[in-house]
């Protein structure tokens, strides 16, 4: 605005002086055509009304001009604020409810560690057979605690595109198998057939990632099946892209909480309560965030007691 109101006035300046240098110009074309005896003085004030109401013209033409700007670089400026400041504003409360929903989960197991410790000290008859046992107690907490912080570390990692998060070329059927190498302690305890049927097709994908991905999503489906189950993983080929499905026979995931599994910190009912799974309700999020990085898509279907199917989607390399 303060660019168009400096123009305008350079322009009625301007304006206003090329109108006088005019009325000069016809003066003196007059006093030339006519002598001074028969110049007519009425006809050089009709035309300084002319020139007057010529400027008088331009200026209003200027104010509108101006005024038209202003609203439209208001209107403009307001909606341009809000689009870049949503994502912003998206961003802090996300990041606040992060905040939150971390000092909550950690909350619970340092306060299991304070209690155990402070009833403990407490006990006159306290012994060396109870201090190992509290020991242990307090070890099995510490390793909650570093689950929790080594997942809350690869959420906050995964959150923004990392510049050393290279596309490659990579093997499905090599990821799944190092994926399932992983987690070979809980099928092998559970006694879980794990079926790999994945083709050795190539990916274009970031290698560590990938792992990362099928061990979270193996991991949930070994953990949350009964013993002496099975869990199946495939892939099928559609276009430039492969459709990749871990199917189990669990405990399944309720409607109500099919919509909300992706965010962080959630744990559908079915889950919060099984005895032995543990979790904080990250897995799926960090899957989430790992799929929208190679441009993929991620789909869950269950019903309870039956099972849960998973559906990923990820591009071939071509």
């Amino acid at each position: 605005m303060i660019i168009s109101l400096f123009f305008s006035v350079v322009i009625y300046r301007n304006a206003s002086n090329e109108l006088e240098r005019v009325a000069r110009l016809q003066r003196f074309s007059y006093e030339q055509r006519y002598e001074s005896l028969f110049y007519n003085s009425s006809q050089i004030l009709i035309e300084d009304d002319l020139i007057e109401e010529a400027r008088h013209r331009i200026f209003l033409s200027l104010v509108i001009i101006n005024l038209s700007i202003f609203m439209f670089s208001s209107g403009l400026g307001y909606f341009l604020a809000g689009k870049t400041l949503k994502p912003i504003a998206i961003m802090i409360e996300e990041q606040n409810r992060f905040v939150s929903d971390a000092s909550h989960e950690l909350k619970t197991p340092l306060t299991s560690l304070k209690s155990a410790f402070e009833v403990n000290l407490r006990d006159k008859k306290f012994d060396i057979k109870q201090a190992k046992e509290l020991v242990a107690e307090s070890i099995q907490e510490v390793d909650k605690l570093q689950i929790l912080s080594e997942n809350l570390l690869r959420s906050s990692q995964y959150h923004k595109l990392q510049s050393n998060f290279k596309l490659e070329k990579v093997s499905l059927s090599g990821i799944v198998e190092e994926a399932i190498a992983k987690i070979r302690p809980i099928y092998k305890n559970k006694n879980i057939i794990l079926l790999n049927k994945t083709d050795n097709i190539l990916l274009l994908g970031n290698k560590f990632s990938l792992v990362e991905l099928f061990v979270i999503l193996l991991d949930n489906a070994c953990k949350y099946s009964p013993n002496n189950s099975r869990v199946l993983i495939k892939n099928f080929k559609k276009a430039r892209r492969t459709i990749i499905f871990v199917e189990d026979n669990g405990i399944g995931i309720e409607k109500k909480d099919l919509p909300h599994i992706f965010e962080r910190f959630y744990r559908a009912d079915s889950a919060r309560f099984k005895s032995g799974a543990g979790g904080y309700g990250l897995g799926l999020s960090i899957a989430k965030k790992i799929i929208n990085h190679h441009n993929g898509a991620i789909e869950v279907k269950s019903i309870i007691k039956k099972g849960t199917t998973v559906k990923v989607v990820l591009p071939l390399f071509s």
